[in-house]
């Protein structure tokens, strides 16, 4: 039975990036766990590994900002602001770039808010633990109390 080839970390770097975009932050955390398995091979190191991430940031494959406009069209329409910026953060995006994507995401909430009610209920709550309950998912998928009681609002009752 034939071993398989290794493959290099600059076309695992680019296996990765064909499929979605990545944050630098996110490529380098699963690019490093092949950097420690590469080194008896050819003589990689995490001070390569960012020359070679650097490198794709000069090239233009590797974009902060385009991973960022892609999880907030991506998510937008289920989750609210604070899920995806909580999202974008664990990514590693800069804070200003999380910044910049704040208002298109709170003009965007409401929608999106009355939307995933929509199909999770349909209907207003009946009873106060009715209430507490879509309140509670509503809040789970991120969206902040004023868009949640807006929503409950128009589905006829009160916040």
């Amino acid at each position: 039975m034939r071993k398989k080839p290794e493959v290099s970390l600059r076309a695992r770097a680019l296996q990765y990036l064909a499929r979605r975009e990545y944050s630098r932050a996110e490529l380098r955390g699963k690019l490093l766990p092949h950097v420690q398995a590469d080194e008896d091979f050819e003589q990689v190191s995490p001070v390569n590994l960012d020359a070679l991430l650097d490198d794709f940031v000069a090239r233009g494959w590797l974009s902060d900002a385009r991973a960022a406009t892609q999880l907030v069209h991506a998510k937008r329409s289920r989750f609210g602001t604070q899920r995806i910026t909580h999202e974008l953060r664990q990514k590693g995006i800069a804070e200003e770039l999380i910044s910049a994507a704040l208002p298109e995401l709170k003009a965007s909430e409401l929608e999106a808010a009355r939307s995933v009610w929509q199909t999770k209920f349909g209907i207003a709550p009946h009873d106060e633990k009715e209430k507490a309950k879509q309140v509670r998912f509503l809040q789970s998928r991120g969206f902040g109390f004023d868009v949640i009681f807006q929503v409950l609002r128009a589905a006829g009752t009160e916040g």
